[in-house]
């Protein structure tokens, strides 16, 4: 019995130990930036303000101290920054229009298009598939220059569309949902078919709940490039500095004010924290695109 026990055990190569230490290693350098930057938004003003004018005073080959407890424990960053600082929460609400009005406007438009690509067969679709697989390979510098044309022949310029429209219309999350959907047996579609679904009652239920992995992996990447995005707001709201969002302010605020940088941070990234752990699952199944038999 004891035999049986110890040889359902399964033993680590010396290899697979090694690759488990490395991968640990590099998960705990990858995490410490982010536990230091919620730990760091609870220690008071005045500390942070005189460790962060400590940057510049070190020798280039000597490292810069680590707090690792605060004097005291204190909201006072989270209260300078939410209550005393209305600006942020100007800033952190444009963050949030934006971002929900593309995720919402990818929602109508990608999942529609994506299973019209993969599905249906008509004159122009692989030219238009093409079209699409250049403008995911051409860099953001190239298409800028047409793109803001197009935005201000559209006379859409230093408007909030200008951002929105750009990155509702994403060729990248359109060919990502159309590869996984073009997996999908074709005799799944006949024999919904058979039992008298026609083309949308096949979209609505059938392909949309077999897509769920992907639109979820699409919908948690696309959050964090909108959330992220500086270039976008830079070029079609140069006029319009009470409309950008946090991620182009953000440097200017943590500069000026240094003892809420902290706070201001960990409150930033703690929507795109909430977003991957929701989606976590549904990231790791849809960008593997796995066959489906």
């Amino acid at each position: 019995m004891t035999g049986s026990v110890h040889a359902g055990k399964k033993r680590l190569r010396p290899g697979q130990v090694l690759a488990y230490l490395v991968l640990t290693l590099v998960c705990l350098l990858m995490v410490l930036p982010i536990v230091l930057t919620f730990l760091y938004s609870f220690f008071p003003m005045s500390e942070m303000t005189a460790y962060l004018k400590t940057r510049n005073n070190y020798a280039q080959g000597q490292w810069m101290d680590i707090l690792l407890s605060p004097s005291i424990v204190s909201l006072r960053q989270y209260y300078s920054l939410l209550i005393e600082k209305p600006v942020y929460l100007q800033l952190f609400a444009n963050s949030l229009l934006y971002t929900g009005a593309v995720l919402l406007g990818q929602a109508l438009v990608i999942p529609m298009m994506a299973y019209a690509l993969s599905r249906f067969r008509f004159r122009g679709r692989d030219a238009l598939f093409f079209v699409i697989l250049m403008m995911m390979l051409l860099p953001f510098q190239v298409t800028m220059a047409p793109s803001v044309l197009t935005m201000r022949a559209l006379g859409l310029m230093n408007t909030p569309w200008a951002v929105i429209l750009l990155l509702v219309f994403s060729p990248f999350y359109i060919f990502l949902v159309r590869q996984y959907m073009v997996g999908i047996p074709g005799d799944l579609f006949e024999a919904a078919m058979m039992d008298g679904a026609g083309t949308w009652r096949c979209f609505l239920y059938m392909v949309l709940p077999i897509s769920k992995p992907i639109l979820g992996a699409a919908a948690a990447l696309s959050f964090a490039d909108s959330w992220n995005m500086v270039e976008q707001p830079l070029i079609y709201l140069s006029n319009q500095q009470d409309r950008m969002p946090l991620s182009v302010m953000f440097n200017q605020l943590s500069t000026s004010e240094p003892g809420i940088a902290f706070a201001g941070a960990a409150l930033y990234i703690l929507p795109a924290l909430l977003i991957y752990t929701y989606f976590q699952e549904d990231i790791l199944l849809g960008i593997q695109l796995s066959d489906m038999k």
